[in-house]
C-alpha cells in the first residue's frame, strides 16, 4: 500500500480518540475551558450518562464573535503562543484540541457572548463540519451541548460501559474539579435530577460534606499549608495541604484518594504510594486511606505535556515530590493518632508448613497446675472432612485462652498457635455465605423498621449498577424519593448497625466499574468481614473452642477471605531458644 495523505476526516477522528475517551473526557475538556475563561459558575447537564447529551454552561469571559469559528480548528489556543509558554504553563487546557476532538465526533452546538460584546455567535458542528452559524443573544459566558456522542464512531460507541457507570465518572470528575476550585460553584444534574452542587466559598471541607458525606467529612484531618497560602514555596519548592483520613477512616479502594498540583486533577502512581507509605503499619492490609491533597509548586518544575488528557505528569525533581507528600502526611497522622512501631512478626502458618510436619507425633499431653488451668487445656476435637479431597487441614489443636482480646492462644504438635478471631471468623463466614448463594439459599432478616438510607450521587448511579446482586445476596433495598432509600431486609449474618457502612462499601467498588457481576465473591467478602468478630471482643473458652472446630472445617483455614493469615506459629524450637533451654 503507497504511503498517502489520510483525509482530514479520518486524521481528525484519529486525534479525537486521544482525547476523547469517552461522556467524561467531554466534561473535563469543557469543564477546563470554563474554568480557564475565568468562570464562578459552572453548571453541567447530562442526559444517558453523557451520550445523549452533555451540556456546560458558565459565566466565563465569553469567546470574542471574530475568533468562534477559529475555536473548532485543531491546534488553536489562547493559552500559549511560543514553545517556552510550554515550561510555564497557568492553564488547564493549551493543546487547542479539546473542541476540534468534539466536534468531530458528535452533534456539537456552541453559543457564547463575549464580554463587552453586544451580539454572540451559535455554532452547530456536526462530525467536524460547519453546519449553521447565526447570531446568538445570550447572557455573557458560554454553552456548549455535545449530542449523540461517537455517532459517527460505533467501535468507540460499543466499548462504553453502563448508563450509570457513565454518569458515574461523570460525577467524580465534577467532584474532583469542586474540590481542586473550591471557590467555583459547579452544579450537575444527571437525567433532570441534581446529583452535586458545590457552594463555592473556598472552603474546601464544605465541598468535602457534599463529596463525602458529613459524617466522613467530620472525621478528617486538616493539612493546612506550611507556611500560608500565599507566601514562598519551602526548601524543597512543594507546598503540601488538604485533608486525609485518620487511620480508622481506610476504605477498600483507591476511589478516595485525590491528588492535585497546581489544581490539577492528576493520577501518579509515585504520589498514590506516597500517601500510603504515610499509612504504613497504620492500616489492614488490602485498605486504603482517604486523602484530597492539593500540591503547589513552580510550573517550571512540571511537564504537563505528556498525554493529550493531561492527567499524567512529569515532575523535574520527582524524590522531592515525593518526600514532601509523604512527610506531611506521616506528620499530621503521627501528630493526631501516635503509635508504637510494630515488631516483627513469626511467619504465618501455612499448607506447606504443616505438611512438612505431617508424621510428627501428637497425643494429649499432660496439663500441670490446678484444676481451672487443666480446664483450659481441653481438646479440640477434630472431625476431618473427607469430602473435599483438596480441603486443607488443620493440625490438632487445643485452645488454651485469649489475650488481648484479639487472638486465640492453642497449643500444637510443634509450639504455640495464635489464631487472629476476627480473620479466623471471616474466613468461617465467607464460606458459609458461598455454600448458601450457590443453592441460592442465603438467609434473609427482615427488619422491623426500615432502615433510612441517604445516598451520595456516586452511590444513587452505583445503586442501579449493583441492586440485582445486592438483591441476590439479600439485601431489599428500595428508593424513597430523591437521595433517600429504604432498606427492607438484610443478610442474616449482618447486624443492623453495620447495615450503612456494608452498603457503602460494596457501592463503592459497583461506582469505581469493578465488575461484581462477574466476582460475587467480593460482595460476600465484605459481608463476612463486617459479620465476623471484631479485635476487642472477648470470647469465653467454649465460643473459642467453637471457633476454631467451625475454622477446621472451611476449605482454606489458614487466610481470611482477603489472604491475610488467620494464624502465626511459634515453633517449639524457637521458644526453647529464647528460654536459652
Amino acid at each position: 500500500m503507497p504511503i498517502r495523505l489520510l483525509p482530514p476526516q479520518v486524521a481528525n477522528k484519529i486525534a479525537a480518540g486521544e482525547v476523547v475517551e469517552r461522556p467524561a473526557s467531554v466534561v473535563k475538556e469543557l469543564l477546563e475551558n470554563a474554568i480557564d475563561a475565568g468562570a464562578t459558575d459552572i453548571r453541567i447537564e447530562i442526559r444517558q450518562g453523557g451520550r445523549r447529551l452533555i451540556r456546560v454552561s458558565d459565566n466565563g469571559s465569553g469567546i470574542p464573535a471574530a475568533e468562534v469559528a477559529l475555536a473548532f480548528s485543531r491546534h488553536a489556543t489562547s493559552k500559549i503562543a511560543t514553545e517556552d509558554d510550554l515550561f510555564r504553563i497557568h492553564t488547564l487546557g493549551f493543546r487547542g484540541e479539546a473542541l476540534a476532538s468534539i466536534g468531530a465526533v458528535s452533534h456539537t452546538t456552541l453559543s457564547t457572548l463575549a464580554r463587552g460584546e453586544d451580539v454572540g455567535t451559535e455554532l452547530r458542528i456536526e462530525g467536524g463540519e460547519l453546519k449553521e452559524s447565526r447570531i446568538y443573544g445570550g447572557v455573557a459566558g458560554t454553552l456548549v451541548s455535545v449530542e449523540n456522542l461517537f455517532f459517527n464512531t460505533p467501535a468507540r460507541l460499543k466499548f462504553l460501559r453502563s448508563e450509570p457507570t457513565e454518569s458515574s465518572h461523570i460525577t467524580k470528575l465534577v467532584s474532583a474539579y469542586a474540590m481542586a476550585y473550591p471557590g467555583l460553584r459547579f452544579q450537575l444534574t444527571d437525567n433532570g435530577r441534581l446529583t452535586l452542587q458545590s457552594p463555592g466559598n473556598g472552603r474546601l471541607l464544605d465541598v468535602l460534606v457534599k463529596v463525602f458525606g458529613l459524617d466522613t467529612a467530620q472525621q478528617m484531618l486538616e493539612l493546612p499549608p506550611q507556611d500560608g497560602e500565599h507566601s514562598a514555596p519551602t526548601a524543597d519548592g512543594v507546598r503540601v495541604d488538604g485533608y486525609v483520613g485518620a487511620p480508622s477512616q481506610h476504605r477498600a479502594s483507591r476511589d478516595y484518594q485525590l491528588l492535585f498540583v497546581n489544581q490539577r486533577w492528576i493520577q501518579d502512581r509515585s504520589l498514590s504510594f506516597a500517601v500510603e507509605e504515610a499509612y504504613r503499619t497504620l492500616l489492614p492490609a488490602g485498605r486504603y486511606p482517604i486523602a484530597v491533597l492539593r500540591i503547589a509548586m513552580d510550573p517550571q518544575d512540571l511537564d504537563i505535556n505528556v498525554h493529550p488528557t493531561k492527567r499524567e505528569v512529569r515532575f523535574r525533581e520527582p524524590r522531592a515530590v515525593f518526600a514532601a507528600v509523604q512527610r506531611a502526611v506521616r506528620s499530621l497522622i503521627l501528630d493526631q493518632a501516635p503509635v508504637a512501631p510494630m515488631p516483627a512478626l513469626p511467619k504465618p502458618v501455612t499448607p506447606e508448613f504443616w505438611s512438612q510436619r505431617a508424621g510428627s507425633p501428637w497425643g494429649m499431653r499432660g496439663t500441670t497446675g490446678t484444676a481451672g488451668q487443666a480446664q483450659m487445656a481441653l481438646e479440640v476435637q477434630r472431625t476431618p472432612d473427607t469430602s473435599r479431597p483438596m480441603h486443607e487441614q488443620l493440625p490438632m489443636l487445643r485452645v488454651l485462652g485469649q489475650i488481648r482480646q484479639m487472638y486465640i492462644i492453642a497449643e500444637g504438635p510443634d509450639g504455640l498457635y495464635l489464631v487472629d478471631q476476627h480473620s479466623a471468623h471471616e474466613r468461617i463466614l465467607f464460606d458459609q455465605l458461598l455454600a448458601e448463594k450457590q443453592v441460592m439459599s442465603i438467609a434473609v432478616q427482615n427488619l422491623l423498621q426500615p432502615l433510612t438510607l441517604e445516598l451520595l450521587p456516586q452511590h444513587q448511579a452505583a445503586m442501579e449498577v449493583a441492586g440485582p446482586q445486592l438483591a441476590e445476596l439479600g439485601f431489599d433495598i428500595s428508593p424513597f424519593g430523591g437521595a433517600t432509600y429504604l432498606v427492607r431486609a438484610i443478610p442474616g449474618l449482618l447486624e443492623p448497625d453495620e447495615i450503612r457502612e456494608v452498603l457503602l462499601e460494596l457501592l463503592d467498588s459497583a461506582s469505581a466499574g469493578h465488575d461484581s457481576a462477574a466476582n460475587p465473591e467480593a460482595m460476600l467478602e465484605v459481608i463476612a468481614c463486617h459479620s465476623a468478630v471484631r479485635a476487642g471482643q472477648t470470647l469465653t473458652l467454649d465460643e473459642s473452642r467453637e471457633l476454631i472446630r467451625q475454622l477446621e472445617k472451611t476449605t482454606s483455614p489458614y487466610t481470611c477471605p482477603h489472604g491475610r493469615p488467620t494464624m502465626i506459629h511459634l515453633s517449639t524450637a524457637l521458644l526453647e531458644r529464647s528460654f536459652q533451654r
